[in-house]
Parts: C-alpha cells; structure tokens; sequence
C-alpha cells in the first residue's frame, strides 16, 4: 500500500510538472512568466461560478470556466494597459489580485457548501491525492493522476501541433502576422491551457506548486541552453527531478510535499542561474575575457607606439607597464598571457617586442581609430 501512495503522489507530482513547463517555457520566452502566476489566482471566480452553477468541484466545465476566467484576467490586464495609464506589469498587479479577491470573497458568501477554500486552492495537498480513485480498467487510478495526465498529453500535443508557430510567434511577432500564422490566436490558445493546467492542478498541488513548476524549470532550462528543443526537454526533465527529490526530501525533512517539490525546482534554478552556460560564472568569465581582450589591444597599442622611441627600454618593459598604464600585477600578467599565446608580442627578459602579428593589429587599431575620428 505505502508503494501505491508513494507512486500516486510522485506521478502527480511529475504529470504536473510536465503539464506546467510546456506551456510555462514559452510564456517565459514571451516575458508573461508574470501572467502564470495572474492566471493560477484569477481563475477562482470561475471555478466559484461553475461551482455555483453546476455543483461540481472538478471536471471538464470546471475547467472551462477557469479557462475563461483565465483569459478574461489576461483580457482586462490587456485593456488596462491599453489605456497607457500604468504600465503592463502593473496592469497584472491591478487585475489579478482583484479577480482573486473576488473568487475568495464569493467562495465565503456563496460556496460555502462546495468545499472550496482560499488555502485549498492555493496550497492544495499533494499527499492526499491517493484517496480519490476512480475505476479504470479494474484498476483504481487516483483521479489527480488522470486530470493531470490527461493535461500534460493535451499540452504536449498543442506544443508539437503548433511548434513552428509557437516558435516564430515568440521570436518575430511581426513576422508571424505578416505571414498569416495569427499569433495573437496561438497566444490566446497557450494561456487558455495555462489556465486550464492551473485548475486540474489547484485541487491536488495547489497553484503555488503549478506555478513552480511552470516557471523554476523552464527558466533553469534557458540559462543551460539556447536550442528550443533541448530546452524543452531540460525543462520536463528538471521538472520530473523536482517531483522525484521532492517526495523523499519531504518524509525526511517531515515537511510539506508540494513545498519541498516547489523547494526541489527552485534549487535547480538557482543551480542553473550560477551553474548555467547564462549563469553567473559564465557572465563573470565573459566580463573577464572581454577585460583581457581590451587590455590585450591596448598593450599592443602602447608598445607599437613607443617601440621606436627614446624611451622605448622603459616604455616598453613589464615592469614599466605598471607605470605608464597603471595596472596592477594581476592585469598585467593577464594581458602578456593572453599577448604571448595569441603571438602578438615576444618577451626578451624585462624587454616587450611586437611580432609582425601585433604589428599588423597596432596598425589595424590605428586605422581604426583615423577612420573613427
């Protein structure tokens, strides 16, 4: 039995996942990553309204009126910024706490029978999903696992049916329009399954754990890679890894599921964010090759403009750099590398010569600079 629970709730875990970070990786190239987090709350009032029209608490209208809900937040936020009274993501700020606060407030004077609250849809419980079955085949299947499932198949197939649109419409809207491909239509179409993932997650996960997932591995997912397709695939995989470490880093830290799975996502972007081929190391070596690269073409510059000079013995001497280019020993060491390895200056003792290769590029700057002046 304690098999089946685990295998219930890390496959609802991983399916989440899954259905999250597929439309949750273009919505972050897009720079929406905002409107995941806008459309996980905004969808409340319309899973109150067919909550109170229905009597359901899950299904397939369920869904659809939190889809509509979903997009009437994107609508509005939309409409407010076309006023040019605040800016887009303010826009977001004003509309999606207001929808919420809305579904809230109506859950606690009209829904009060429908067994929804605030923090079950926010929080949900990830740990409870093994006891509501449903018979497929013979064989009970937590619903949770079925709804989200059946999700992540629907997101996957929308993202291969439209991949070569997605991809223009995200890159060259511009284009995409000229062409006739509608972009505002596959954008429309990407938030509708946002919210429609949002709500088949908020009763077992809970939209904060949705919203992990749709942001934490796509964006971790773009800081290692710049190849769409293997970024979505670092994506699913981050977010799977997620759902697996999380489960049994909860039992072991006797902490929240949902949390620690969200813990688990968070953790591999922050990897990624210092790790990753984007990250911070590799900024901070970019920073420190493009320095190098400039120290490299201004201590060309000087020995060729003093190689002939009077002064020329102490001008042009390593020891003489710290003096007239005032840089410390470190700089200086790095630049007569990077120099002697590209074959631009040969280093006699103390002495710094140009080779005909630094000469060509000390004429090359020089053209350079006349052309620019």
């Amino acid at each position: 039995m304690g098999d089946a629970i685990a295998l219930a709730i890390v496959a609802t875990g991983v399916l989440t996942a899954w259905a999250a970070a597929l439309p949750g990786l273009f919505l972050v190239l897009r720079r929406q990553a905002m409107l995941t987090d806008a459309i996980a709350h905004a969808i409340v009032p319309g899973i109150v309204v067919v909550g109170l029209a229905t009597g359901q608490t899950a299904g397939p209208l369920l869904i659809a009126g939190a889809a509509a809900a979903g997009l009437l937040c994107v609508g509005l936020t939309e409409a407010v910024a076309a006023t040019r009274l605040v800016r887009a993501d303010a826009a977001v700020g004003l509309v999606f706490p207001a929808m919420f606060a809305g579904g809230v407030l109506a859950i606690n004077l009209f829904a009060r029978n429908l067994h929804l609250d605030a923090h079950s849809v926010l929080l949900g419980e990830i740990g409870f999903v093994w006891l509501d079955t449903v018979p497929v085949a013979g064989i009970e299947v937590p619903r949770a696992v079925l709804s989200t499932g059946a999700l992540a198949a629907t997101n996957a197939a929308f993202v291969a049916a439209f991949w070569p649109r997605l991809k223009l419409s995200t890159f060259d809207p511009g284009l995409a329009a000229a062409l006739g491909l509608r972009p505002r239509l596959v954008g429309n179409l990407l938030l509708a399954l946002t919210a429609a993932t949002a709500v088949a997650a908020f009763d077992a996960v809970g939209v904060v754990l949705f919203v992990a997932f749709a942001l934490a591995p796509p964006a971790a997912a773009l800081l290692l890679t710049d190849r769409l397709g293997v970024a979505l695939a670092i994506a699913l995989a981050i977010g799977a890894g997620a759902a697996l470490a999380g489960y049994p880093a909860a039992l072991v830290l006797d902490a929240s599921i949902g949390g620690t799975m969200a813990l688990a996502a968070g953790a591999a972007l922050a990897a990624a964010a210092v790790f990753g081929r984007h990250g911070a190391l590799a900024a901070r070596r970019a920073r420190a090759a493009a320095r190098t690269e400039a120290d490299c073409r201004t201590l060309v510059a000087h020995l060729a403009q003093h190689e002939d000079g009077a002064a020329a013995d102490e001008e042009n001497s390593a020891t003489g750099l710290a003096t007239h280019l005032h840089w410390d020993t470190r700089r200086i060491a790095a630049a007569l590398m990077a120099a002697q390895d590209r074959a631009l200056v040969r280093r006699d003792g103390d002495a710094l010569h140009l080779t005909p290769q630094g000469r060509a590029m000390a004429a090359g700057l020089s053209g350079s600079a006349r052309g620019g002046a």
